[in-house]
């Protein structure tokens, strides 16, 4: 992968797919690719293989923001929340439909501007990234391994070991009848 100083070495990008509720990962993946431009489809898709549906709202930061990405996850059923990107003229609003725009893309800019939209946007930082800051805090910061099937073995026993801690949680700290 390139990295930040232009040169490339051996890096992988890590993802996993939350459920913000009960912050259980239902979803690993793992690429060499230095952006996640493309990575909402394969996820929204390997979800919908493994549960016999898609999930019927995916939120994702804004590196996931590719058109094409976001009408292949409305195709699948799947309502987007992913934030708009600042359009190249400052003019245009960025939550307006473009005359090009698809349906599923007019939908998604017209949805983004709410502010129930932006409310379910906000909550990001408290449910899908504590997942990938606890990863962080547990030392997955740096892989012992190389290639793509060694790494995508240690991010399943990892999310094997975090949804077994979220479901004994409960048990732990039983709430008062």
């Amino acid at each position: 992968m390139k990295g930040p100083d232009g040169g490339f070495r051996p890096s992988y990008n890590a993802q996993f797919t939350t459920d913000t509720k009960s912050q259980i990962i239902g979803g690993v993946a793992v690429t060499n690719d230095g952006t996640d431009y493309d990575q909402l489809p394969p996820m929204t898709e390997q979800l919908h293989e493994r549960y016999g549906r898609p999930p019927a709202e995916t939120l994702a930061d804004g590196g996931y923001a590719r058109f094409d990405a976001i009408e292949r996850a409305s195709a699948l059923g799947t309502t987007v929340f992913v934030p708009v990107p600042e359009p190249k003229n400052s003019r245009h609003d960025p939550h307006r439909p473009r005359p090009k725009d698809s349906t599923a893309l007019a939908e998604w800019r017209i949805r983004m501007g709410t502010d129930e939209a932006k409310a379910i946007y906000k909550q990001r930082a408290a449910t899908a990234e504590c997942v990938n800051a606890q990863a962080r805090n547990r030392g997955l910061r740096q892989f012992l391994v190389r290639g793509m099937e060694k790494v995508r073995a240690v991010l399943l026993w990892y999310a094997l070991a975090h949804n077994l801690m979220r479901a004994v949680r409960p048990l732990a700290h039983p709430v008062a009848a």
